[in-house]
């Protein structure tokens, strides 16, 4: 197959397009570095010319729930306006478990995007996924200020990219199915442990202060509803031996 991955450069797409790469398909990133501009209709549809399945990892740094569906919103429309013009005939979004129940910040974006896939007449897979165990040294980074990183109270259950990729991967090879089980790692975690361990096994000098997030999103992270729900697709690695393997 000729795939096209959206964000092809990301934590997820790195792994998306070595994966396709090893099972002997055509990989083609729709990355700024590639010279592919999402929010431009004309390169997008230019990009996905031959492609027979689109895998959309794509992101955005924000926590504005206006820009996030700003983006996703902009970014899903000309995806699927160019596979309707191309006639790709699969396109498969990676969302995040918990995006319709808490549908705020970043996660309104998510939202939006899975509600115009759904609506699509074409071909449609979305995967929800648990968080990333990257996204502890992610916000360790981001959330970092004079020896202080603020982490937001929550329970996940953490999976590791790569191992999203290898799905994301698996399942453009077994074509449409709407909505995929959600995936998630082995076992729950708590947030801020989470970035106290990254720190640790890092060598890094810091004090966790545990913040609670005010909202809805806050709440969801504090009360289960971003934990995958029954009959979900679980993976192997932990985030004890993630860490252990960086």
């Amino acid at each position: 197959m000729r795939v096209a991955v959206a964000g092809g450069t990301g934590t997820v797409g790195r792994h998306v397009m070595s994966g396709l790469a090893a099972a002997g398909h055509t990989a083609i990133s729709l990355s700024r570095s590639a010279g592919v501009d999402l929010t431009d209709p004309g390169s997008v549809t230019r990009a996905l010319e031959g492609a027979d399945a689109v895998i959309d990892v794509a992101s955005t740094q924000t926590m504005s729930a206006k820009r996030s569906a700003a983006f996703f919103g902009t970014t899903t429309r000309n995806l699927l306006d160019a596979e309707a013009a191309q006639g790709v005939g699969h396109h498969l979004a990676l969302s995040i478990i918990g995006a319709a129940a808490a549908p705020a910040n970043y996660y309104a974006g998510k939202k939006v995007q899975e509600e115009l896939v759904a609506a699509s007449p074409r071909g449609w897979t979305i995967l929800r996924a648990a968080q990333f165990h990257e996204f502890a040294p992610q916000t360790a980074a981001q959330a970092s200020f004079a020896g202080f990183v603020g982490a937001p109270k929550g329970q996940t259950q953490p999976i590791a990219a790569a191992e999203v990729g290898a799905e994301l991967v698996r399942l453009a090879e077994a074509g449409p199915q709407g909505l995929a089980p959600d995936l998630a790692g082995p076992q729950e975690e708590w947030l801020p442990d989470m970035i106290r361990r990254y720190l640790a096994a890092a060598g890094k000098r810091a004090r966790v202060i545990e913040v609670p997030l005010p909202g809805a999103l806050g709440a969801a992270m504090r009360d289960g509803r971003l934990l995958p729900r029954p009959g979900a697709k679980l993976g192997t690695q932990t985030y004890a031996e993630w860490l252990a393997a960086l």
